[in-house]
């Protein structure tokens, strides 16, 4: 009897060699993390500026610096604004956006739906230029 309560305690004080055992940290390892690849700059904005808008009032906007482009539908005003800046390498004074509704059309007995789009005029600085069609 008296043995025994010898022996439990030297089991209580394996246990706790365990314990510390356990509780010493492994070496760290390092884990190189790598770097998130954003998109490029010209491939943002190919994405949010989908084509210059060449119409009359397009053009004679265009004498007083001012651009008309068909955008990417959920583009706001400072990602266009960005867009352009750093695909033509000018500077925006403003944006502005219009939303195009989308409109019914009939050809014969068939109707449909002409497809909305949004666009932006965009004021550039004075005394620069975009060359939307080459001449």
């Amino acid at each position: 009897m008296i043995l025994d309560v010898f022996k439990k305690k030297k089991k209580v004080k394996e246990a706790k060699e365990v314990k510390e055992v356990i509780k010493e940290k492994p070496p760290e390892v390092e884990i190189e993390k790598k770097p998130k690849l954003k998109p490029k700059i010209p491939e943002i904005a190919y994405r949010i500026l989908k084509a210059p808008q060449i119409t009359e009032k397009a053009t004679a906007l265009a004498g007083k610096n001012q651009y008309v482009f068909k955008v990417w539908p959920r583009a706001n005003k400072t990602e266009i604004k960005k867009a352009i800046e750093n695909l033509y390498g000018v500077d925006v004074v403003s944006v502005k956006i219009i939303k195009v509704p989308s409109k019914r059309r009939r050809l014969g007995r068939i109707s449909g739906w002409r497809k909305g789009y949004k666009k932006a005029i965009v004021k550039i600085r004075e005394g620069q230029k975009i060359e939307v069609l080459p001449r």
